[in-house]
């Protein structure tokens, strides 16, 4: 397997960097965490995959007290090769109570621009306290869904980008399966290690991997290795079963508390 690391060269990394700061500046924000959440943090990127540019930032607190109608996301129109966006703390933190499974994956992003010491640690620690394995189910299933109706092309071939989206999905019904746990990685390779998969599926999936990043993303194939769709018919059918009958969590006053703990502790320029 090749280094995560190397998804995102050093000129692009610096330019990146620039950019976060430009837009601090700009708008009068502290980004708290900025990290890759695209095909090159999932690690299965093509050679001319974008940068999907993601972060969670704090307001300083004249913000907060306004009663002025205002917008919690911040972003840049999509620009050549980059797509930057990200969300206000308060917002983050309330689609975390909501079980927001993206916000999860963006705090294990393996590539990471820049973020405020001790900041995703403690959001990772409540993510695994308040996020529920039910609707985490429910986000992949639903990603499964709007992409395999566009797995196939017009000519019957296989959309290889449209397939790694469904296969990234499955993948995490299967480590949440066998761990118990809500919040399956972001990255392919941290998910194939926890997914327990045997020898012949694994081989077939690294194979395709190397495949994609060597051609572009609207490139096609004409078959996949068949075990690999027996593992995505397999781990719907076993989500679906489960999730059918499985309970919510009911979040309680105190994870309220506690993100409203962290609000306060991060908001930008509050004094404690």
């Amino acid at each position: 397997m090749t280094n995560i690391q190397d998804a995102v060269c050093p000129q692009w990394r610096t330019d990146i960097k620039a950019k976060i700061k430009e837009i601090e500046a700009a708008d009068n924000i502290q980004i708290l965490l900025a990290i890759e959440s695209g095909s090159r943090a999932w690690g299965f990127h093509s050679p001319d995959s974008d940068y999907d540019v993601r972060f969670v930032y704090a307001r300083p607190v004249d913000w907060h007290l306004s009663l002025h109608k205002k917008r919690d996301v911040v972003e840049r129109p999509i620009d050549g090769d980059w797509d930057l966006s990200g969300w206000e703390l308060s917002k983050a933190l309330k689609l975390a109570l909501g079980s927001n499974a993206v916000i999860a994956e963006w705090l294990q992003s393996p590539i990471i621009y820049q973020e405020a010491a001790g900041f995703r640690d403690e959001m990772t620690t409540f993510c695994r306290d308040v996020l529920d394995r039910k609707s985490a189910t429910w986000h992949y299933l639903s990603l499964l869904a709007r992409q395999s109706k566009r797995a196939t092309d017009t000519d019957g071939n296989i959309r290889l980008k449209r397939y790694f989206y469904m296969l990234r999905p499955i993948l995490a019904l299967r480590w949440m399966r066998i761990n118990a746990a809500p919040m399956p990685p972001m990255n392919m390779n941290d998910l194939m290690d926890g997914a327990d998969l045997d020898a012949q599926t694994t081989t077939a999936l690294l194979s395709l991997i190397e495949d994609k990043k060597n051609l572009d993303e609207g490139d096609g194939v004409a078959r996949v290795d068949p075990l690999l769709d027996q593992l995505i018919d397999h781990e719907r059918i076993q989500a679906q079963e489960w999730v059918g009958q499985a309970d919510a969590m009911t979040k309680d006053k105190t994870a309220w508390n506690t993100a409203s703990h962290i609000n306060r502790r991060w908001t930008h320029n509050f004094i404690l």
